[in-house]
Protein backbone atom coordinates (compact mmCIF):
# COMPACT_ATOMS: atom_id res chain seq x y z
CA UNK A 1 0.00 0.00 0.00
CA UNK A 2 1.71 3.58 -1.45
CA UNK A 3 0.69 6.27 1.56
CA UNK A 4 0.44 9.70 0.19
CA UNK A 5 1.97 12.53 1.37
CA UNK A 6 1.92 15.96 1.53
CA UNK A 7 5.11 18.65 2.08
CA UNK A 8 5.03 20.77 5.25
CA UNK A 9 6.38 23.83 3.46
CA UNK A 10 9.08 24.35 6.14
CA UNK A 11 12.42 23.90 5.09
CA UNK A 12 14.17 20.40 7.01
CA UNK A 13 10.67 19.01 8.51
CA UNK A 14 9.84 17.26 5.71
CA UNK A 15 13.64 15.06 6.18
CA UNK A 16 12.47 14.49 10.16
CA UNK A 17 8.90 13.48 9.04
CA UNK A 18 10.31 10.98 6.34
CA UNK A 19 8.44 13.00 3.38
CA UNK A 20 5.92 15.08 4.93
CA UNK A 21 2.75 14.71 6.44
CA UNK A 22 0.21 11.59 5.64
CA UNK A 23 -2.39 12.88 3.52
CA UNK A 24 -5.54 13.13 4.70
CA UNK A 25 -4.45 13.41 8.83
CA UNK A 26 -4.93 15.24 11.44
CA UNK A 27 -2.06 16.75 12.95
CA UNK A 28 -1.59 18.52 16.62
CA UNK A 29 0.60 21.29 16.87
CA UNK A 30 1.06 21.82 20.24
CA UNK A 31 3.64 24.22 22.32
CA UNK A 32 3.06 27.10 25.27
CA UNK A 33 2.77 30.47 24.18
CA UNK A 34 4.84 32.43 21.85
CA UNK A 35 6.27 29.23 20.43
CA UNK A 36 5.29 29.64 16.70
CA UNK A 37 2.17 26.86 16.37
CA UNK A 38 0.58 30.00 14.16
CA UNK A 39 3.37 30.71 11.81
CA UNK A 40 4.15 26.94 11.76
CA UNK A 41 0.66 26.56 10.03
CA UNK A 42 0.00 29.48 8.42
CA UNK A 43 3.61 28.83 6.45
CA UNK A 44 2.54 25.04 5.70
CA UNK A 45 -0.69 26.28 4.40
CA UNK A 46 0.50 28.97 2.64
CA UNK A 47 3.12 26.81 0.92
CA UNK A 48 0.83 24.00 0.52
CA UNK A 49 -1.43 26.03 -1.56
CA UNK A 50 1.20 28.40 -3.59
CA UNK A 51 3.55 25.70 -4.70
CA UNK A 52 1.47 22.83 -4.77
CA UNK A 53 -1.62 23.62 -5.63
CA UNK A 54 -3.21 22.48 -2.45
CA UNK A 55 -5.97 24.99 -1.69
CA UNK A 56 -6.30 25.78 1.59
CA UNK A 57 -8.96 26.51 4.97
CA UNK A 58 -7.99 28.92 7.90
CA UNK A 59 -10.21 28.53 10.71
CA UNK A 60 -9.36 31.45 13.18
CA UNK A 61 -11.02 30.92 16.88
CA UNK A 62 -8.33 33.51 18.54
CA UNK A 63 -7.23 36.14 15.96
CA UNK A 64 -8.94 38.48 13.80
CA UNK A 65 -8.97 37.85 9.88
CA UNK A 66 -6.74 40.97 9.08
CA UNK A 67 -4.36 40.22 12.04
CA UNK A 68 -3.60 36.31 10.26
CA UNK A 69 -2.92 38.13 7.23
CA UNK A 70 -0.96 40.68 8.29
CA UNK A 71 1.81 38.96 10.41
CA UNK A 72 1.53 36.40 7.40
CA UNK A 73 3.00 39.39 5.34
CA UNK A 74 5.64 39.98 7.46
CA UNK A 75 7.25 36.71 6.30
CA UNK A 76 6.49 37.57 2.10
CA UNK A 77 3.46 35.31 2.68
CA UNK A 78 0.34 37.13 0.31
CA UNK A 79 -2.50 35.70 1.64
CA UNK A 80 -5.11 38.10 0.06
CA UNK A 81 -3.91 37.10 -3.37
CA UNK A 82 -4.24 33.48 -2.46
CA UNK A 83 -8.01 34.14 -1.37
CA UNK A 84 -8.50 36.49 -4.24
CA UNK A 85 -7.14 33.44 -6.60
CA UNK A 86 -9.44 30.59 -4.82
CA UNK A 87 -6.73 29.22 -3.05
CA UNK A 88 -7.60 30.12 0.59
CA UNK A 89 -10.65 31.18 2.60
CA UNK A 90 -9.94 32.22 5.90
CA UNK A 91 -12.93 31.62 8.33
CA UNK A 92 -13.66 34.05 11.13
CA UNK A 93 -14.45 32.78 14.01
CA UNK A 94 -12.94 34.76 16.53
CA UNK A 95 -15.00 38.18 16.21
CA UNK A 96 -18.02 35.97 17.33
CA UNK A 97 -16.46 35.24 20.46
CA UNK A 98 -15.58 39.51 21.10
CA UNK A 99 -19.01 39.90 19.98
CA UNK A 100 -17.75 42.85 17.20
CA UNK A 101 -19.03 43.07 14.09
CA UNK A 102 -17.47 41.30 10.93
CA UNK A 103 -16.98 42.29 7.14
CA UNK A 104 -15.09 38.77 6.54
CA UNK A 105 -17.69 36.66 3.79
CA UNK A 106 -16.60 33.18 5.95
CA UNK A 107 -17.70 34.05 9.61
CA UNK A 108 -20.06 33.25 12.24
CA UNK A 109 -22.37 35.97 12.49
CA UNK A 110 -24.75 34.57 15.38
CA UNK A 111 -22.55 34.19 18.00
CA UNK A 112 -20.58 30.50 18.66
CA UNK A 113 -22.22 27.19 17.49
CA UNK A 114 -19.74 24.49 17.02
CA UNK A 115 -22.63 22.90 14.22
CA UNK A 116 -22.58 25.81 12.49
CA UNK A 117 -18.64 26.00 12.65
CA UNK A 118 -18.47 22.79 11.04
CA UNK A 119 -21.04 23.59 8.40
CA UNK A 120 -18.63 26.47 7.49
CA UNK A 121 -15.43 24.37 7.25
CA UNK A 122 -17.34 22.33 5.45
CA UNK A 123 -18.80 24.94 2.67
CA UNK A 124 -15.53 26.20 2.55
CA UNK A 125 -13.95 22.65 1.95
CA UNK A 126 -16.35 21.96 -0.51
CA UNK A 127 -16.00 25.18 -2.43
CA UNK A 128 -12.89 25.63 -2.85
CA UNK A 129 -11.58 21.60 -3.07
CA UNK A 130 -9.25 22.07 -0.21
CA UNK A 131 -7.20 19.71 0.40
CA UNK A 132 -5.35 21.22 3.80
CA UNK A 133 -7.04 22.86 7.17
CA UNK A 134 -5.68 24.83 9.51
CA UNK A 135 -7.42 25.06 13.17
CA UNK A 136 -6.13 27.96 15.36
CA UNK A 137 -6.47 27.07 17.87
CA UNK A 138 -8.48 24.22 19.68
CA UNK A 139 -7.46 26.20 23.37
CA UNK A 140 -10.21 28.86 23.01
CA UNK A 141 -12.84 26.58 22.86
CA UNK A 142 -12.25 26.56 26.88
CA UNK A 143 -14.15 29.70 26.81
CA UNK A 144 -17.11 29.06 24.42
CA UNK A 145 -18.12 25.98 26.92
CA UNK A 146 -19.39 25.34 30.36
CA UNK A 147 -17.59 21.88 30.81
CA UNK A 148 -14.94 19.77 29.68
CA UNK A 149 -17.07 17.17 28.54
CA UNK A 150 -18.60 19.50 25.86
CA UNK A 151 -15.39 20.91 24.91
CA UNK A 152 -14.10 16.91 24.33
CA UNK A 153 -17.20 16.54 22.39
CA UNK A 154 -16.57 19.78 20.73
CA UNK A 155 -13.25 18.79 19.36
CA UNK A 156 -14.18 15.42 18.50
CA UNK A 157 -16.93 16.72 16.36
CA UNK A 158 -14.35 18.80 14.40
CA UNK A 159 -11.96 16.15 14.16
CA UNK A 160 -14.52 13.45 13.17
CA UNK A 161 -15.59 16.88 9.83
CA UNK A 162 -12.04 16.63 9.43
CA UNK A 163 -11.20 12.96 8.61
CA UNK A 164 -14.94 12.55 6.67
CA UNK A 165 -13.41 15.48 4.40
CA UNK A 166 -9.97 13.68 4.29
CA UNK A 167 -8.40 16.59 4.65
CA UNK A 168 -4.20 17.04 5.95
CA UNK A 169 -5.61 19.04 8.97
CA UNK A 170 -3.09 21.15 11.56
CA UNK A 171 -5.03 22.05 14.79
CA UNK A 172 -3.17 24.53 17.61
CA UNK A 173 -3.04 23.85 21.34
CA UNK A 174 -1.48 25.82 24.00
CA UNK A 175 0.32 24.34 26.61
CA UNK A 176 1.55 25.37 30.05
CA UNK A 177 3.72 22.26 31.15
CA UNK A 178 6.54 20.34 28.99
CA UNK A 179 5.11 17.58 30.58
CA UNK A 180 1.11 17.88 29.03
CA UNK A 181 0.47 16.86 24.79
CA UNK A 182 -3.05 19.25 25.28
CA UNK A 183 -4.91 21.59 27.06
CA UNK A 184 -8.23 19.29 27.62
CA UNK A 185 -6.57 15.98 27.70
CA UNK A 186 -7.97 14.84 24.45
CA UNK A 187 -6.44 16.54 21.37
CA UNK A 188 -3.99 13.82 21.13
CA UNK A 189 -6.17 10.91 20.87
CA UNK A 190 -7.87 12.49 17.39
CA UNK A 191 -4.41 13.35 15.64
CA UNK A 192 -2.60 10.75 13.73
CA UNK A 193 0.62 13.11 14.32
CA UNK A 194 1.77 15.30 16.92
CA UNK A 195 4.57 17.98 16.63
CA UNK A 196 5.68 19.78 19.81
CA UNK A 197 7.35 23.40 20.27
CA UNK A 198 9.40 24.62 22.69
CA UNK A 199 10.83 27.53 23.62
CA UNK A 200 13.83 27.21 26.64
CA UNK A 201 16.13 29.24 27.98
CA UNK A 202 19.82 28.65 27.43
CA UNK A 203 22.30 30.71 29.11
CA UNK A 204 20.46 33.70 29.31
CA UNK A 205 19.03 33.24 25.92
CA UNK A 206 15.48 31.62 24.34
CA UNK A 207 16.07 28.40 22.22
CA UNK A 208 13.38 27.50 19.56
CA UNK A 209 13.39 23.43 19.20
CA UNK A 210 10.56 20.63 18.21
CA UNK A 211 10.13 17.46 18.46
CA UNK A 212 7.81 15.08 16.12
CA UNK A 213 5.90 12.99 19.18
CA UNK A 214 4.08 10.60 17.29
CA UNK A 215 3.34 10.17 13.29
CA UNK A 216 1.26 7.19 12.71
CA UNK A 217 1.74 5.01 9.54
CA UNK A 218 5.12 6.05 9.07
CA UNK A 219 8.94 6.17 10.63
CA UNK A 220 10.19 9.84 11.81
CA UNK A 221 12.79 10.94 13.75
CA UNK A 222 12.46 11.84 17.50
CA UNK A 223 15.25 14.03 17.90
CA UNK A 224 14.46 17.27 19.86
CA UNK A 225 15.64 19.82 16.75
CA UNK A 226 16.29 23.28 16.90
CA UNK A 227 14.54 25.63 14.73
CA UNK A 228 14.63 29.28 14.09
CA UNK A 229 11.90 32.19 12.85
CA UNK A 230 13.78 34.22 10.01
CA UNK A 231 12.51 36.73 7.50
CA UNK A 232 11.16 33.74 5.06
CA UNK A 233 9.35 31.93 8.42
CA UNK A 234 10.04 28.39 10.05
CA UNK A 235 13.25 26.58 9.49
CA UNK A 236 14.71 23.88 11.01
CA UNK A 237 18.30 24.02 11.87
CA UNK A 238 21.01 21.18 11.34
CA UNK A 239 21.66 19.14 14.75
CA UNK A 240 22.44 15.93 16.08
CA UNK A 241 19.52 16.39 18.53
CA UNK A 242 19.67 18.15 21.97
Amino acid sequence: MVIERVKTGIPGLDEITNGGFIKGTNVLVTGGTGTGKTIFCTQSLYYGAKDYDEPGVFVTLEERPDDIRREAMQFGWDLKKLEEDGKLIIIDAASSKAGIPTSEPYALRRGFDISTLAQEIYKATKEINAERVVIDSLSSLGIRFESLTAIRTAIFKIASLLNDLNTTSLLTSEITSKNELSRFGVEEFIAQGIIVLYLNEERGELKRSLVVRKLRFTKHSLKVVPFEISDKGIIILPSSGI
